[in-house]
């Protein structure tokens, strides 16, 4: 469902689609994922990065947050992995609720066709598009089974993350890259993610801009790098309250 009381004032952002079904932002000049293996990406940088799913164990309510839900894909990988992780450990309890901020939401269509490629999201790709509303604004959540809740707020993280009543266990930091959306890796943007993270937790993002890296510093969080996915150089990853190994 989508709350009515907040709406995106926005186009939607312009797609074009290369080598079949990979999107492609032509405002932001850069693709929606990882053009080696978004879902492998994911694997990498947003789950083992955030150290999931080893914290999961812990039980109860687990929060991720999210800038920039594109596609949906780490969605979907981070479903498939909690609904694998919940199969071999029947006695855990927990619920996984992820809020992610999006400025342009795409179609349900655009959805499916863009995480099409991956035929291990099969069962969480088709259960995200059908449950996709055609109204893209204001809030939509999706209960999309006993254990796992998603919500996207549709609009300008910069204004919705401060105004969030929650707090993070973990972040998934996956704006467009910092040199094309500058905005999304911000000083006050990060320090808006840092007072919405829960004690102890954590980030992980692809970005290893040294801007980024400062402004997440500044911000308190305790800034690690390790090598990148795929042949890249660095990622960053950290916690709230812990001390930096950087």
């Amino acid at each position: 469902m989508a709350d009515p009381d907040v709406s995106v004032d926005h186009a939607p952002s312009p797609l074009e689609w290369r080598e079949g079904d990979m999107p492609y932002s032509s405002q932001f000049g850069d693709h929606f994922y990882c053009q080696t293996d978004g879902r492998l990406e994911c694997g990498y940088v947003f789950l083992d990065g955030n150290g999931l799913p080893e914290r999961w164990g812990a039980g109860g309510m687990f929060r991720i947050g999210e800038l920039g839900f594109g596609t949906g894909l780490n969605f979907c990988e981070t479903w498939r992995q909690w609904r694998l992780w919940r199969a071999a450990h029947p006695d855990r309890a927990g619920h996984l609720h992820m809020t992610s901020f999006e400025l342009f939401p795409m179609a349900a269509a655009e959805i499916d066709r863009a995480l099409s490629r991956w035929p291990e999201i099969d069962r969480e790709r088709q259960a995200l598009a059908a449950h996709w509303p055609d109204r893209r604004e204001g809030r939509i959540t999706l209960s999309l089974s006993d254990d796992v809740t998603l919500t996207v707020v549709c609009g300008r993280a910069e204004q919705d993350v401060p105004a969030w009543e929650h707090q993070a266990d973990a972040w998934f930091l996956d704006g467009f890259a910092p040199s094309k959306n500058p905005d999304m890796w911000s000083l006050s943007l990060m320090q808006a993610v840092f007072d919405h993270t829960a004690d102890g937790g954590s980030f992980a993002t692809y970005a290893a801009a040294g801007f980024v890296r400062r402004n997440l510093q500044a911000a308190g969080f305790a800034v690690n790098r390790r090598p990148g996915f795929a042949g890249k150089r660095e990622m960053l990853f950290g916690r709230k309250g812990v001390t930096s190994g950087a």
